[in-house]
């Protein structure tokens, strides 16, 4: 069952990574990069000081914990653990895969690409949420970023969706303990 699931994923990969046009290299390697991104970061803190005044550092400590606890869990240890190669280093297919710009370390199960900014997405959305009705974008800023990743050559689907979820369980974790030990600090 696993194997099969591991050729769909290779099929998968090999068939949108092949889907490739040469003026878009070099966007899908800025919109992997964070530089690009920095407008949205610096937006994105503005409106959490915006709406939560004095205690907006409580926020960005979320956003802290998060990226920690998505980053350490996908390349500290499934990525050690799981020694799945990247489709670039894949003996099986490398030769099939549009490489652009490198290929990255050996392994890329799971994608901490897709754990980080899906992670950031997530607690951006639930601390967000109360008071802007369109913070819901920036999960298809995570989705671009996370294709990227396949188009580069760097990741499977399958390191995606993994990497995505750890991002989306990282993100609400934090948030849960942001919120309750803001509670019980304010409230003791």
């Amino acid at each position: 069952m696993i194997e099969q699931i591991i050729e769909w994923d290779k099929d998968l990969f090999l068939e949108l990574n092949s889907l490739h046009i040469s003026w878009l290299d070099d966007a899908m390697v800025a919109i992997t990069g964070n530089f690009v991104w920095l407008p949205l970061y610096i937006w994105m803190l503005w409106l959490i000081f915006q709406n939560y005044g004095k205690k907006w550092w409580w926020w960005l400590i979320a956003i802290a914990l998060t990226v920690l606890i998505s980053d350490r869990f996908t390349s500290g240890f499934m990525k050690p653990f799981f020694e799945r190669p990247r489709p670039c280093h894949d003996p099986e297919i490398g030769y099939l895969v549009h490489i652009v710009d490198h290929c990255g370390g050996a392994f890329g199960f799971a994608s901490s690409h897709a754990a980080n900014t899906f992670g950031v997405a997530t607690v951006l959305f639930l601390i967000l949420k109360p008071y802007t009705r369109y913070i819901g974008w920036v999960f298809l800023w995570s989705a671009i970023v996370s294709y990227s990743r396949i188009y580069l050559g760097v990741h499977y689907p399958l390191d995606i969706v993994v990497g995505a979820a750890v991002g989306i369980m990282g993100g609400a974790l934090s948030f849960y303990l942001i919120n309750r030990l803001q509670f019980r600090i304010t409230t003791s």
